[in-house]
């Protein structure tokens, strides 16, 4: 796993996730909402965006956070990826993960990209909300990620159903990494 694609519905956990894997490979993280969402909420225009991503998955290794189909984003990160991480959780878990994760942005105030803050009136108030976003997605992308899957043969899927099987799966990860790191370590001592 050199080139990695982390997808799922929004609140499914795939910022914290690919982060954290990014760190265990020692690969650069991409977080494509952090290009996409400049200053004022405004979206870069859609060939700018290609750009910009095209340029970082030039490298050999990365992991890319990010479900965007549209603008071409999907296509160009899957033909270069050789895996995709797919967190299918529960709609309930995403919504309940999208309420703490919001409510605490609030109130503390954070800054997600470029100056943007989550606000309680564009969270809650808004036809923008990412909880109409995930109710209107989700069961959309459940049916549709097979067959977006089916285009690229050459990927490896890791479909995670749940945070205790996602941490799991990268607590795994870092015990193979020893054992393949060690085994190397002992392969080339004796020559």
């Amino acid at each position: 796993m050199r080139r990695i694609s982390v997808v799922g519905s929004t609140g499914s956990g795939k910022t914290t996730f690919a982060k954290d894997l990014s760190e265990r490979l020692g690969a650069p993280c991409i977080e494509l909402d952090a290009i996409r969402h400049q200053p004022g909420w405004v979206e870069l225009p859609d060939e700018q965006f290609r750009e910009r991503v095209a340029e970082r998955i030039a490298a050999d290794t990365w992991v890319v956070d990010g479900n965007y189909g549209g603008a071409g984003i999907r296509p160009m990160v899957w033909a270069r990826a050789d895996t995709v991480i797919w967190l299918d959780t529960s709609l309930l878990v995403i919504l309940a993960r999208l309420f703490r994760r919001t409510t605490g942005r609030i109130l503390r105030r954070e800054e997600l990209w470029n100056g943007n803050r989550e606000t309680f009136r564009n969270s809650f108030l808004s036809r923008q909300s990412l909880f109409i976003w995930a109710f209107r997605t989700y069961w959309r992308r459940r049916r549709l990620m097979p067959e977006w899957l089916a285009l690229y043969p050459h990927l490896r899927l890791v479909r995670l159903r749940s945070a205790n099987e996602a941490r799991r799966w990268l607590d795994g990860l870092d015990e193979r990494s020893t054992i393949s790191r060690s085994s190397a370590g002992r392969a080339s001592e004796g020559r």
